[in-house]
């Protein structure tokens, strides 16, 4: 039996609904209170049980890499302070037996090219898929609740949420038969339907685990507009010869690469960080007056 180690992050977008904050600061380094959406979200893959964590980047995006490298000047620094709380902190972003893998993107060709780039670090592994942009709260994580799907049924696993119907052309929407419990055989897939062309409202969000085969389906796709390779289209390749599941998983997702939703999950992680939640609280009560 298989297991999920790797996880591929696609982290070489442009960021440009956040412009002018992401000129020059990746959009997955912007700040839910104290920690970027990139450590939340590499956090959720290690909580899985992922040890090789495989970002696929750009030249813009130094700050990523910088994040999740050996600080030595400030590890020296806060040790030579006795600041043992704050070296821990720091330390324990880039823990032992985590790898740390990165991946050049030339040009941004869309999310089947992306994760098309992680194909001699992959292998013939399945592996999971993270979008940092979705930030996923659960009681347990979500990438370790569809690890434990994929280990019970050894295929694709996609990440779904019911959508409103005037929402479905931005996402892909799959069409699914209940199997179990959370858990639907997908039957078919589109990529950005119009409501009234959108098979359900079950959309897909940032989190998948995918078969190897699929890399091949992503090489036979025919790029849309732009040139870009849509992972949505490779997936409706992979159905006509594996079974996918769709896991609609239990949790909040915030859509942190939305203004609005940005700002819903750092009130929501504000309200339950240990040091600030009690005095943040007080301070949204005197707004509500």
């Amino acid at each position: 039996m298989q297991q999920v180690r790797k996880a591929v992050f696609p982290v070489a977008g442009l960021g440009t609904r956040f412009l002018p904050a992401t000129k020059a600061s990746p959009k997955e380094m912007l700040p839910i209170v104290d920690k970027p959406l990139i450590q939340y979200a590499v956090e959720e893959a290690m909580d899985a049980g992922i040890t090789d964590i495989i970002f696929v980047s750009s030249r813009t995006k130094r700050t990523v890499e910088d994040h999740f490298d050996k600080a030595y000047e400030l590890e020296t620094e806060l040790a030579a302070r006795g600041k043992n709380r704050d070296l821990e902190l720091v330390q324990s972003i880039r823990p032992a037996g985590v790898n740390f893998i990165y991946i050049r993107q030339a040009e941004a060709l869309g999310l089947g090219h992306a994760v098309l780039c992680a194909r001699p670090v992959v292998g013939e592994e399945p592996f999971a898929v993270i979008l940092a942009d979705d930030l996923l709260d659960g009681a347990t994580s979500v990438m370790k609740q569809m690890v434990d799907q994929y280990s019970y049924y050894q295929c694709s696993v996609l990440g779904v949420q019911q959508v409103a119907p005037e929402d479905t052309a931005s996402y892909g929407i799959v069409d699914a038969t209940p199997l179990a419990d959370r858990v639907s055989r997908v039957n078919a897939i589109v990529e950005k339907p119009k409501p009234e062309e959108a098979p359900s409202t079950l959309g897909v969000v940032g989190r998948y685990i995918l078969t190897p085969r699929i890399f091949d389906h992503i090489q036979q796709i025919t790029p849309g507009a732009g040139g870009e390779l849509q992972l949505t289209d490779a997936i409706a390749g992979l159905l006509k010869e594996q079974q996918v599941l769709a896991y609609a998983y239990d949790g909040v997702r915030y859509d942190c690469g939305s203004k609005l939703g940005y700002l819903q999950a750092t009130v929501e992680y504000a309200l339950k960080h240990k040091e600030v939640a009690a005095d943040f609280e007080a301070y949204l009560k005197t707004r509500m007056c």
